[in-house]
């Protein structure tokens, strides 16, 4: 086997953010695969980040993973002004196509996990007709609420059959995070990944803003006037709250340990 070297970080309110960008996460997820090494991935952005700041269970989680992509435009910019200039948004649908992409020849295997009724399937059957050879092995809905014993005991099983070499984990954050964290032990895959509403996106279920505005460090707005009820008290709390903190930081106010 293969060595592997993670990415740097760059702090963001005590959150290890990984230093990459769409090609350099590919290319370190393919090391992390050849090294042998196992692992959880976080989608990273603001939402992330501002529930770290009270829950240290959830900081830790982020710190701990395999990788903490920067997935929306705050934490690239932070980035680069940190002194990593090539490092760029790595979000997690545009993430899971590269991934597939490149899965497509290499006989990696796929398992998903998470949506609403019928997403995950949905799901698969889009992902094979734009990827052809790409190979899902599985697919899970869960319930809105944790596992029993039975059910983690039914999904261990069926896991350690086919034995994904991705699992790719649909929920909210920070509720995939909390899973991959709590689950990875116990599931017979290598890497597990975090991607939240990629599912809905890539089923089709939910319309992805147009690329220049997630571009822009605007897609916050674009998505908030598509879901108000669900995303309002996410964004108007959480932006305003980041932007007071990271000043904090930058006039080094207060400083944050990631450890």
């Amino acid at each position: 086997m293969s060595s592997f070297t993670p990415p740097p970080r760059t702090n963001v309110l005590g959150v290890g953010i990984s230093a990459l960008n769409l090609d350099s996460a590919l290319a370190t997820l393919a090391a992390a695969l050849a090294a042998g090494k196992r692992g959880y991935v976080t989608v990273t952005g603001v939402h992330g980040v501002i529930e770290s700041q009270a829950d240290e269970a959830l900081r830790q989680i982020h710190n701990r993973s395999l990788l903490s992509t920067p997935d929306g435009m705050p934490m690239v910019w932070l980035g680069r002004l940190a002194g990593h200039r090539t490092m760029g948004r790595v979000y997690g649908p545009e993430l899971m196509e590269r991934v597939f992409a490149w899965t497509q020849n290499s006989g990696h295997t796929h398992y998903l996990f998470g949506g609403a009724d019928g997403v995950a399937e949905q799901l698969k059957a889009r992902l094979e007709a734009r990827f052809p050879g790409v190979r899902i092995v599985g697919t899970h809905t869960p319930p809105f609420r944790p596992l029993n014993s039975g059910e983690l005991a039914a999904l261990r099983g069926e896991v350690s059959q086919v034995k994904p070499d991705f699992f790719w984990v649909g929920l909210s954050t920070p509720k995939q995070e909390r899973f991959m964290a709590a689950h990875l032990e116990l599931l017979d895959t290598k890497i597990m990944m975090g991607v939240g509403a990629a599912f809905d996106f890539h089923a089709g279920r939910v319309k992805q803003a147009p690329r220049w505005v997630q571009r822009s460090g605007f897609e916050w707005l674009y998505r908030l006037c598509q879901e108000p009820r669900r995303l309002w008290k996410r964004y108007l709390r959480n932006n305003p709250l980041f932007v007071w903190k990271v000043a904090g930081q930058g006039l080094r106010l207060r400083r944050y340990s990631l450890d």
